[in-house]
């Protein structure tokens, strides 16, 4: 079921199943910020990603000496959400482990997706807690894709990405017929803290970039009109469009974990940027979306 947020400023639609934002409508001006999901690209419009954020290792993790298979990011985006409280501007859903969980990962917990608007900004709230007796193992993650092109252009060559205060990123490769996270740290350059979008430049790899080197990330509009801004505290965060499809969309995603890399041979809990969580404690964290009309 959808539902509907709003201010003055902003409309947000977001569906109980997988508890996805699935629009952002500027009402001044009639703008979709949110793509909408073309299968032909992808299905998909802002998944959140628990309790893993990209893929594991011969796709399997290890538990007290038995392995578990596990998709992509995880399964809290392909299941229903509760709705725990809604108000005219601010919106809560729940997730709560069962046997279907437990059995393919088993940790006892209640996870808990929230949005709030605040003038032209979304924010995005990740309350997770451990409910049960073990240790919790897990990581969490955003996969917001934004339009761009806007506007009626025709592409988005000449628009960039916008990285606050830095003059170069430095990022991580993944092999994309495996999605693992390779060694190699790779340079990109920047001109006033901005990535020009030019054909291929998604075509090698998603961007990983590790290292807190900033948390304000943008898409800026051939016109030099940065009209998405998000902001985050997390240690590491992604760019991507699907490689080679030339796709009208670039998803910004902060990320608290990431895939395993290529090297990675541990258990469960050696997984690289997991988070720990002990019996009874919570996990808080969250990002905040800017749309500029």
């Amino acid at each position: 079921m959808r539902y509907t947020i709003e201010n003055d400023m902003l409309r947000v639609e977001v569906d109980s199943f997988g508890a996805e934002i699935k629009s952002v409508y500027g009402k001044q001006s009639g703008t979709e910020f949110m793509w909408q999901g073309d299968k032909k690209f992808w299905g998909r419009t802002s998944p959140v990603l628990f309790p893993f954020v990209g893929s594991l290792k011969n796709k399997e993790f290890i538990w007290k000496g038995e392995k578990y298979p596990m998709g992509q990011h995880g399964f809290a985006r392909d299941m229903e959400h509760s709705l725990f409280m809604q108000t005219s501007d601010e919106i809560w859903f729940t997730l709560i482990s069962n046997q279907e969980t437990y059995a393919k990962y088993p940790f006892v917990f209640v996870l808990n997706i929230g949005y709030k608007l605040e003038g032209n900004t979304v924010k995005v709230m990740w309350k997770v807690s451990n409910t049960g007796e073990d240790t919790m193992y897990f990581s969490i993650g955003a996969h917001p894709a934004f339009n761009c092109p806007q506007d009626g252009d025709d592409d988005k060559y000449g628009y960039s990405l916008y990285f606050g205060g830095v003059e170069e990123i430095h990022h991580h490769g993944n092999d994309v017929p495996t999605g693992m996270a390779l060694r190699e740290d790779i340079v990109l350059p920047l001109t006033e803290s901005k990535a020009l979008i030019t054909p291929g430049f998604f075509d090698r790899c998603t961007y990983m970039i590790e290292g807190k080197q900033t948390g304000e990330v943008g898409l800026v509009n051939k016109q030099g009109k940065r009209y998405v801004t998000v902001r985050f505290d997390m240690p590491l965060f992604a760019i991507w469009s699907p490689e080679g499809k030339d796709a009208p969309f670039v998803c910004i995603e902060p990320w608290c974990g990431r895939c395993d890399a290529e090297d990675f041979a541990g258990e469960l809990q050696d997984r690289e940027y997991t988070n720990v969580l002990e019996s009874g404690a919570v996990f808080e964290n969250g990002y905040m979306m800017e749309f500029t009309e």
